[in-house]
């Protein structure tokens, strides 16, 4: 009997676990700031700026968490740095509570999204690193899946509570990363390819992880393709978080209504994060790349040319989440493989964070045209270019990286 291969099979499981969970709590924590904002607003009455300001302050720290969590994780290892940025994260929500003015505010969710950048490019490496070559893709899918889940557990939390108790949205967002740090301590072990890496070094083998270094030996295009796709991506994955309920009411639907459209959207996100994760192991992964980006365009010019009926709305709703996060499943399923040992922390949270600029642009993107006067379809129309932009260097993308010769040695 092969004990190692046993021993090697069970702390895969028990890091997929952890970094599942991990990433839930990070999709709970994402969408607290939006679903609280009805309970923030009327108690503080901060001016449109302020409100601003609140909503893109954890969007801020997670483009600085990225970019110095994945450079630390490189030099010090995945879980260290996945633990520390846990803990975090989980301080800095349980603390927002607690804020009595919107300057406080603001800095808990500064701090609060430092933690969560510093978390989530680490967390896909550490997966990716610890999964069977065959299971690569599908277990960094499986392991994203949990922040659509948590975004949809979040818009519960909401609709089942009044306005005036926000607090408890932060709450629950902070206690269980904090129960978790603690258990990952203990049972998350390090990345292997990284321990490989470490004893490579002690050897005098020579490291190369600056910036520059993931432009070199055949890495431009790809980490070019993988910036503008993660740029766009979350652009509109984070434009349609922040204004799609907004965006419904607007069009005829009751605040009720657009708060189930939004959780269907989370939940046809996570259930095709997990499906796609499967295909791209298999023979249908052209496919399913291909209907992906071809479906997403499709669906927001359905969406704003749709009556507004309750049903119908649901529907092509669900079915646009499910194309969005599945395009963002297949983007964090490749990006480790795009990367060696050595820079893979840095060069993940490098398009983590290029990405993260695109989630600040989205909404403002939709606010600047809302104030155009630009009505629900129009908005959504505007949309379109953007999306096929992104559908075409997507597409690029997976064909590039399917047909070069592997970039990473894991």
């Amino acid at each position: 009997m092969n004990t190692d291969g046993r021993d090697h099979v069970g702390h895969a499981a028990t890091t997929i676990v952890c970094c599942l969970l991990a990433v839930f709590c990070e999709g709970i924590d994402l969408q607290a700031a939006g679903v609280a904002a009805g309970g923030i607003i009327p108690e503080f009455k901060p001016s449109p700026d302020q409100i601003g300001t609140f909503f893109s302050a954890s969007t801020f720290g997670l483009f600085v968490g990225a970019l110095i969590g994945g450079r630390l994780s490189d030099s010090i290892g995945r879980k260290r740095v996945v633990v520390t940025s846990i803990a975090l994260f989980g301080l800095f929500s349980l603390l927002t509570p607690l804020a009595r003015d919107m300057q406080t505010l603001v800095w808990a969710r500064l701090f609060t999204g430092l933690g969560l950048g510093g978390a989530l490019p680490n967390l896909i490496a550490l997966v990716n690193e610890s999964s069977a070559p065959n299971r690569r893709n599908a277990n960094v899918a499986l392991a994203y899946s949990g922040a659509p889940f948590g975004g949809a557990l979040a818009s519960l939390i909401s609709m089942a509570l009044a306005p005036s108790h926000w607090r408890w949205i932060f709450v629950a967002g902070g206690v269980a990363p904090l129960f978790m740090a603690p258990i990952m301590l203990a049972k998350l072990r390090e990345s292997p390819a990284f321990a490989r890496m470490h004893d490579d070094l002690a050897d005098g083998k020579r490291r190369q992880n600056s910036l520059i270094a993931i432009f070199a030996a055949g890495r431009a295009m790809p980490t070019l393709l993988l910036w503008i796709s993660f740029f766009l991506g979350l652009l509109m994955l984070y434009l349609l978080l922040s204004w799609l309920p907004t965006l419904l009411v607007g069009n005829g639907l009751t605040k009720p209504q657009a708060a189930a459209a939004q959780i269907a959207f989370n939940i046809g996100g996570g259930l095709a994060a997990l499906l796609m994760g499967k295909l791209l192991e298999g023979r249908l992964r052209r496919a399913a790349v291909l209907t992906t980006f071809v479906a997403l365009p499709l669906l927001i010019l359905l969406l704003s040319r749709a009556p507004p009926l309750f049903n119908l709305t649901v529907l092509i709703v669900f079915a646009l989440g499910c194309a969005v996060i599945a395009a963002q499943a297949f983007l964090y399923a490749v990006a480790p493989a795009c990367y060696p040992t050595s820079m893979r922390g840095l060069g993940v949270g490098a398009a983590v964070a290029v990405g993260r600029i695109g989630s600040i642009a989205g909404p403002k993107l939709a606010g600047l045209l809302k104030a155009a006067g630009h009505s629900y379809s129009q908005l959504l129309t505007d949309l379109l270019p953007i999306v096929v932009l992104g559908s075409i260097t997507a597409i690029a993308l997976a064909w590039y990286t399917q047909r070069a010769t592997p970039l990473a040695e894991v």
